[in-house]
This record gives C-alpha cells, structure tokens and sequence, in this order.
C-alpha cells in the first residue's frame, strides 16, 4: 500500500495555489551544480571529478579540519547564536569592531536577509546579467522587481549602465566583483565613479566571494568604501578558498547601524557550531591559503593554454574558475563531459547558452578536462 493511501479510497487533489504567495511562482528554484555520489547513481562511474562550483580543489583548511575533529563530542550543545569568537578573529583580521560583522548560513542567507529587512513590493533592485542568480530570487521573494542590466562587451559588469538604471524606486545595486559566473573585475576607478553617481539612500552590495583569488593591483577591497557615507554592504565567504563550502558559512560587513538593521531578521543559531570552528581556524590557516592562491594560478594558466589550442574563446578571468564559449550549446558538452566523468556547469542557467563555466581544479583534474573536452568537441563535430 502506498503510504498516505487509505484501502479503496481515491486520493483527493488539492490546491495549493490558492494558498501560495504570487511572488513565489514568479521564482525559479536554484538548481545547484551535480554532486559527484549522483553522476556515480546514475551512470555508473566511479571516477568522477567535479569542476562545476567552485569548490577548493586541495579541500578544506586543515587547521579547519582538526578544529572540528576537536570539537565534534560538543554538538549536542547549541551554537553561540552571536559568533562570537568567530566575530572577534574576524575583527582582528579587518581591523573593524564585531558591530560591524553579521555571520550567515553561507553568505546567501545574507542577501535573503537583506532583503527580508529592506524590500518591499514594488520596490526595484539593480542587478547585472549574467550575474550570481540568488541576488534576483531574493529581490522577486519578496515582491521587488529586478531590473537586470546587461554586460558590456567581454561579458563584464556595466558600471555606468547600472547607475543610469536606477530610478526613484530603487532600493539596492548589487554588484558581484569578481563576477561570477563569468570572472571579469571592475577596476578602481570604475568602482569609485559607480559608487559617486550612486544616491545616498541607495543599498550598494558588493559581492566578493572571490576576492581571495584576484591579483589586479586596481582590485577595488569594498571595506576601503565603509565610510564612504554610502549604505554599503560587503559579502565575503568561507565556502570558496577557505575550503568550507559543505558547512555554509559566510559573512557581511557593514556600517553597524546597517548590520543591526539585517540582525534583527536573523534567525537564532543560523549558523551551526561545527561551521563556526571551522571557520576561526580555517582563517588563520595562511598556508593554505598561499597553497591555494598557487594552484589556482598555474592551474588557469593551464586551462587558458589548452582552451586556446581548442580554438575556444575564454574569459580571462580573477577568480579560480573560467568562462569560456563553444560552437554547441552547454547542454549537450554538459551531457558527453558527464558520460566521461567530468562535471561542468551549463551557461543557459546565465542566459549564456554556448557557454561553459569550468572550475580551476589540480594540474591532473585540469587535464583530465581538457582531454574530456577535446573528446566532446571532436563527436559533436
């Protein structure tokens, strides 16, 4: 019997559109990059690697590691809903006070929390195309419109476009520097005039999950802009070079009427125990860090020599992935590097259909995708 089911009865239909906010059906669900234990289900490969977002290919900090081997016999106790022995290494490493700092369940749960504490329907937010997605889930949750401005030429962020596109209605800007999907920057200069034409009552967040990879000298650190006089908030993660992306830690800086503002939409203990550890230790971890910065770079080196050989267009790019163009839609390369145990991620989802955004693995994963790849195009002719 089918659990639910009462003998001989028909089970009723409901409706539950009736009951759902409209803004919900207006959002399409994120859809993550495929876990590798998947691709193994479902094709029967034991030898895959993931290149599909942007995770740490040398793995976690291990100072992280032996912190939460440390810590694992006290998660029966809740966590310290505050952070606050995370938020004080955190303060010293800035050389900001804990007021301004707000931990989150990766930093996504910032952006949602931002947006629970400050849009209302009708409001605007301007965001780029492509850009990170969950910037416009949170807009459109509750009930603001996304106003998307497409990216200039190299497929980067249109600074001056996105400040002519706001309005009386805007509440926010987003900005993702480096952005992903695509790792272009936006130099100093650029940022500083963006940042003058925007008003005062306008929120500014700058997204820079992969600050830890850029090497531009005229990389533009949006804690220099704190006291700019600008509602300015800066997103960091530990999820990308830290390594902890399965323990969904991440944080904001901010002025800290701002940050107090977003706390008080904070669920209690939205961040968990193990993952405060992790990351205290992990941010101390300096050689992991340069470990990871010199992988990254050899490894794009690696990947733009061999894209080029393809005779595929790529975007140079600051953060540990690439973006990079095909003669075929993503999907079908997504589906023949999949057979071949190699995970990828479709450019369709950022409206960029022949594209393919590829993470900077070790020298033999990168490899081993260039070899995927040539395979793949050489099939689909």
């Amino acid at each position: 019997m089918e659990y639910g089911k009462k003998p001989g009865k028909e089970t009723k239909q409901v409706d539950y559109e009736e009951l759902i906010r409209r803004e919900i059906l207006a959002i399409t669900p994120y859809v993550p990059g495929k876990p590798v234990e998947e691709v193994q289900r479902e094709l029967g490969i034991s030898d895959v690697i993931k290149l599909a977002s942007n995770e740490n290919p040398l793995g976690p900090a291990p100072r992280a590691v032996e912190a939460v081997r440390a810590a694992a016999g006290g998660m029966h106790i809740y966590p310290d809903g505050d952070c606050f022995y995370l938020k004080e290494a955190l303060s010293e490493s800035l050389g900001l006070s804990p007021e301004h700092l707000l931990v989150g369940n990766g930093s996504d749960e910032i952006i949602k929390l931002l947006a629970e504490a400050f849009f209302h329907p009708g409001d605007e937010v301007v965001t780029a195309e492509p850009t990170f997605g969950e910037y416009a889930y949170a807009v459109r949750l509750m009930g603001a419109k996304p106003v998307e401005v497409k990216a200039r030429e190299g497929i980067g962020h249109d600074l001056e476009r996105m400040a002519e596109a706001v309005t009386e209605r805007t509440k926010a800007v987003f900005v993702c520097n480096p952005n992903n999907p695509t790792g272009t920057m936006n130099g100093k200069k650029e940022w500083e005039d963006f940042l003058d034409r925007i008003p005062a009552r306008v929120l500014v967040v700058v997204d820079q999950a992969y600050l830890e990879y850029v090497e531009d000298p005229e990389y533009p650190d949006g804690l220099a802009y704190l006291e700019s006089g600008k509602k300015l908030l800066v997103l960091r993660t530990f999820s990308k070079i830290y390594g902890l992306a399965g323990l969904r830690i991440g944080y904001g800086i901010a002025p800290p009427a701002l940050a107090a503002c977003i706390n008080r939409v904070r669920e209690p203990f939205n961040v968990n125990l193990i993952a405060q550890i992790a990351a205290k230790a992990g941010l101390g971890d300096n050689d992991h860090l340069a470990k990871s910065r010199e992988v990254t770079r050899k490894g794009k080196k690696q990947l733009y020599r061999g894209l080029a050989e393809l005779g595929l267009e790529y975007l140079p790019s600051e953060a540990n992935f690439l973006f990079f163009a095909t003669p075929f839609h993503s999907k079908e390369v997504f589906r023949r590097l999949l057979k071949k145990g190699v995970i990828v991620r479709t450019g369709d989802i950022f409206n960029q259909p022949r594209y393919i955004r590829v993470t900077v693995g070790t020298e033999e994963q990168n490899a081993r995708f260039l070899r995927a790849l040539k395979e793949t195009l050489a099939e689909l002719g």
